[in-house]
């Protein structure tokens, strides 16, 4: 298919998979903008007939010339994790701008934003404020455009959330649980997700805001037992003190600027969210994958499942 795609941060976990599954659709003029060096190398990689390049979206450069009008734009670039305020305006915010002032300029270009379930959430941290801010913009920009809010997602590359666990239970002796572990998730499996992108790239007609929660209520300790199963992990689960799990967090924070989950990430894991569960199947004319199911296919598809990203 000879439509352009451009992917502004679409070296991360969406990303990745967007570019398999269009890839496999027949898409060919596809475009990766990203940031992260050694994931874009991942993608050069595992994806040889793609266009990818190196972009800091949160400066304007050379990366616009891709903005052509008539292409379609998924805006997938975020911070997710991290201690610095700074870092979530940048990447959530002003590439956002940045991005958007280009759009503008050209009626023919189709834009999916991409934002998150948390705008919704009871949580108050930096990546929820930065993500709300994001949502706002994009409303008031006047651009038609499907504005799409995901769930925690899980699936191939999987650096920060699922993979990440997984790997970190391969590595340690014992893994820790947070108070009872009864806090209940809707984790969406990114096949899922990227069907309902491909939805609206090839249907322009849709546009407005949706919530696409994952259609099963998890508990976060069920997930870790999951994980564990299909990774034949006998490594055993532990619950420990919720005041002593923040406080190993707290330390590990002093001493990694980057860390994979943070004191704010371990408050809005117990905020007790709750998400709409709209019929997106439906709507978008796909599937909903069984979590079990997506579990498996997460960390035991014969192609994918090896392929790590870098934190």
């Amino acid at each position: 298919m000879g439509r352009k795609i451009i992917l502004p941060g679409g070296a991360g976990l969406v990303g990745q998979n967007l570019v398999a599954r269009l890839a496999a659709r027949g898409y060919r003029n596809l475009v990766v903008l990203d940031k992260h060096r050694a994931n874009l190398d991942v993608l050069r990689r595992v994806q040889p007939g793609v266009t990818v390049e190196y972009a800091d979206l949160a400066e304007p450069g050379e990366w616009a010339r891709h903005f052509t009008d008539g292409a379609t734009v998924v805006m997938l670039q975020a911070q997710i994790g991290g201690n610095d305020w700074q870092d979530f305006v940048r990447n959530n915010v002003d590439a956002t701008r940045h991005q958007l002032d280009i759009i503008k300029e050209q009626p023919n270009t189709r834009l999916v934003a991409i934002s998150s379930s948390v705008v919704v959430s009871v949580a108050d941290d930096f990546y929820t404020r930065s993500k709300r801010e994001q949502e706002a913009m994009v409303l008031a920009s006047g651009i038609a455009c499907p504005v799409l809010r995901p769930t925690l997602m899980f699936g191939w590359f999987d650096r920060k959330h699922l993979g990440w666990l997984s790997r970190f239970m391969s590595r340690v002796p014992v893994f820790p649980i947070p108070g009872h572990g009864r806090y209940m998730r809707q984790p969406l499996y990114v096949g899922d997700f990227c069907s309902v992108i491909m939805g609206c790239i090839e249907d322009p007609t849709i546009d407005g805001v949706f919530n696409i929660s994952g259609h099963e209520e998890v508990d976060y300790i069920d997930i870790i037992r999951e994980i564990k199963r299909v990774t034949r992990s006998r490594t055993p689960i532990v619950r420990i003190p919720y005041s002593a799990f923040y406080g190993l967090l707290w330390v590990w924070g002093k001493f990694d600027d980057n860390p994979p989950f943070t004191t704010q990430q371990l408050a809005a894991l117990v905020a007790r969210d709750s998400f709409e569960v709209i019929d997106w199947p439906g709507r978008f004319k796909v599937r909903s994958t069984p979590f079990a199911k997506a579990i498996d296919e997460t960390f035991n598809d014969p192609k994918y499942s090896n392929v790590v990203l870098e934190f």
